[in-house]
C-alpha cells in the first residue's frame, strides 16, 4: 500500500473508531437514565429497542470494514500477471461478503 494512502486512511479510521465509541457511550448513558427514571411506557421501550438496533449497525459496519481491510491485505500479498486483472476485485468482494455473512449469522443467533 502506498504511504500516501496510509496517511489518508489512518485519520479516517481513527475518526470512525472514536465516533463509534462516543455513540455507544451516549447510548448506554441514555438507556441507563431511562431505566433509572422508572419510565415503562411503550414509547420508552421502543426507544430502547432503536438504540439496540444502532448497536447492531455499528457491528455490521465494523465487520464489513474489518473483512474489507483483510481482503486488501490478502491482495497485497498476492501477485498478478496482468495489472488490469479483475481477480483483486473478486477477492475483495468475497471478503466483504464474508463480513456481511458473519454479521447475518451473529444477528440470527442473537434473535
Amino acid at each position: 500500500m502506498h504511504p500516501k494512502t496510509l496517511v489518508f486512511l489512518l485519520p479516517v479510521a481513527l475518526f470512525i473508531t472514536i465516533a463509534v465509541v462516543i455513540v455507544a457511550y451516549f447510548n448506554y448513558k441514555l438507556k441507563k437514565h431511562i431505566i433509572d427514571s422508572g419510565i415503562t411506557d411503550a414509547a420508552a421501550v421502543e426507544s430502547l429497542r432503536q438504540l439496540s438496533a444502532s448497536r447492531r449497525e455499528a457491528l455490521k459496519w465494523a465487520l464489513v470494514l474489518f473483512f474489507g481491510g483483510l481482503g486488501l491485505v490478502v491482495i497485497g500479498f498476492l501477485s498478478f500477471a496482468d495489472a488490469e486483472s479483475p481477480v483483486p476485485y473478486g477477492i475483495e468482494a468475497i471478503f466483504i461478503a464474508l463480513g456481511f455473512g458473519l454479521y447475518y449469522l451473529i444477528v440470527q443467533k442473537d434473535s
